[in-house]
Parts: C-alpha cells; sequence; structure tokens
C-alpha cells in the first residue's frame, strides 16, 4: 500500500461522471472497501463490508465500496447497495493499481491531504479493526464490532490485480 495516493487518480462512479481524487478529498476524508464482484471472497465479505459503512455514513467522511468491474457488474454484484452507497468501479483496475493493493477485499482510509491514515488488506478482523478505531478517533464517531456474531472466519482474500 502507498502512502500517499495520487491526487489526479480519477475516481469513476457507478451513476455517472469521474473526478479525481483531489475532488472527492475536497471536504471530507474518504473510506472505501474494494472489492472483486468476481470472487467469492468479496461476496462473502459483503454484508461485513456494508455494516461498517453505515457506521460511518453519517461521520465526517465519504463511504464508498470500489468494485473492479463495470458499472453494469458493478450494480449486479451489490444489488440495492449499488444505490445505498457511494459505488465507485475500477474496470481496468487502475485505482487498486495506484494504491500498490495486493489482496481484495480491502478497507482504505484517505486523509484529505491523500495520505494514507489506514488500509487492511483480506478479511482479517484484527486488521480492519485497527484500522476502524483509527478512523472512529479521527472522526470522534463509534466503531463498528470487529469481528461481528455474523462475519466470516478470516480469510487472505484473493489477488488484487486479478
Amino acid at each position: 500500500m502507498v502512502s500517499e495516493a495520487p491526487g489526479d487518480l480519477p475516481l469513476q462512479t457507478a451513476r455517472g461522471p469521474a473526478a479525481t481524487l483531489d475532488q472527492w478529498l475536497t471536504t471530507f476524508h474518504l473510506v472505501f472497501i474494494a472489492l472483486d464482484p468476481y470472487t467469492a471472497e468479496s461476496a462473502w465479505i459483503l454484508p461485513t463490508a456494508t455494516r461498517i459503512l453505515r457506521v460511518y455514513d453519517e461521520a465526517d467522511c465519504r463511504v464508498a465500496l470500489l468494485v473492479t468491474c463495470d458499472a453494469d457488474d458493478a450494480r449486479a454484484f451489490l444489488g440495492p447497495y449499488a444505490k445505498e452507497f457511494l459505488t465507485f468501479v475500477d474496470p481496468d483496475r487502475s485505482v487498486v493499481k495506484a494504491l500498490d493493493l495486493e489482496r481484495l477485499p480491502a478497507l482504505v482510509h484517505l486523509r484529505q491531504d491523500r495520505s494514507v491514515a489506514g488500509s487492511a488488506e483480506g478479511w482479517n478482523p484484527r486488521a480492519w479493526r485497527d484500522v476502524t478505531e483509527g478512523l472512529s478517533l479521527a472522526m470522534s464517531w463509534s466503531r463498528p464490532v470487529l469481528p461481528g456474531p455474523r462475519d466470516p472466519a478470516p480469510f487472505d482474500g484473493s489477488p488484487a490485480l486479478g
């Protein structure tokens, strides 16, 4: 994982135009969970991912799902979550590459200055808890319980570049 994300990195939403990372970070931190919709691992973690994002939905940060596919496949994979959450699509995995992610799913917290405040790859509840504790401290917000009673057992995830 990089220590600072490139400001000119384009983030394409599933619903409309792309904007650079700098534009998305103008007002708020950005917290997203990167998923590969073509793997079982990302399907296993989807309920956990959305539970985590709901905790921070009204905090002073943008929460999002980043899906490594086009908009149609993102909507098919996410179902109602595609309308509930800001959804970025990354069909060529350029965002995943630019951030130097190695395993998906991944939880990423970016500050307004583009520095990486925290990240966790694969599903390691302790690592994800560390990221959410840092986010909760930064936002003066409550934190999700990790792991939750219905969360999957830890797993390494799938290769981020496919």
